[in-house]
């Protein structure tokens, strides 16, 4: 039984609903409310070490990824996890995971027109300038630097990388850091496109990925979908 959602929950909920098409599902649970247990084959994926932040977003993460099954139709079952640390989704499904310390999501969709799916959630807080370096090019961080709110921006960065790297992995499978893909922002629409750098088969040098973001409610959320 799905717990009911506080005001934060809903707000956040109402603010990422927008971002993604009606044939894709998305559930929230909050990591910090005793989130219901795992299936036990996804804790078993679980590090014996893994402290209680780790295990309560991932069961967060988990029970969401469950929710937005069923709100497909879908019986919900274990999600484990691959050798290459990604979501092992059922047949014919695709989908993301999220989770952040107050907040996991996860979105889910028939796998067909739909190829790749990717979410990712972030705490509203400034990603600090030693890093910018590790996360952006030198031409974004130029343009953060133009900014009246570069920190905040940055973080945004980072959470569309994040993004578009999951939804391009579904497809791909293929890693790379985060000088694999270039951000350009459109603060006016509230999208990005992520433009690779390197062909990661299928995808090409050149080749972008197109995705919507907001903010609100204390946190950054990105999202991205791969279609056709």
């Amino acid at each position: 039984m799905t717990a009911e959602l506080s005001t934060q929950e809903m707000e956040r909920l109402t603010l990422v609903r927008p971002l993604f098409a009606d044939d894709v599902a998305l559930a929230l649970v909050n990591p910090l409310a005793d989130p219901p247990a795992p299936f036990a084959a996804e804790l078993a994926c679980l590090s014996p070490s893994a402290v209680d932040k780790r295990r309560r977003e991932f069961a967060a993460g988990r029970a969401a990824a469950h929710q937005a099954m069923a709100l497909l139709g879908q019986d919900p079952v274990a999600i484990p996890v691959a050798e290459n640390r990604a979501p092992i989704w059922p047949t014919g499904l695709v989908g993301s995971i999220t989770h952040t310390r107050s907040c996991a999501m996860a979105v889910v969709a028939q796998k067909g027109e739909i190829r790749g799916l990717g979410i990712d959630v972030e705490e509203d807080k400034p990603l600090a300038d030693e890093l910018w370096p590790a996360i952006c090019s030198p031409q974004e961080q130029d343009w953060l630097r133009q900014q009246t709110n570069p920190g905040q921006l940055a973080k945004l960065v980072f959470s569309a990388k994040e993004a578009a790297y999951k939804c391009q992995f579904t497809v791909s499978e293929r890693y790379y850091g985060f000088d694999g893909m270039e951000l350009t922002l459109n603060l006016a629409e509230s999208r990005f496109s992520a433009r690779f750098c390197a062909d990661q088969p299928p995808f090409n040098c050149g080749d972008h990925i197109t995705g919507r973001f907001a903010i609100g409610a204390g946190v950054i959320v990105t999202t991205a979908e791969l279609r056709g």
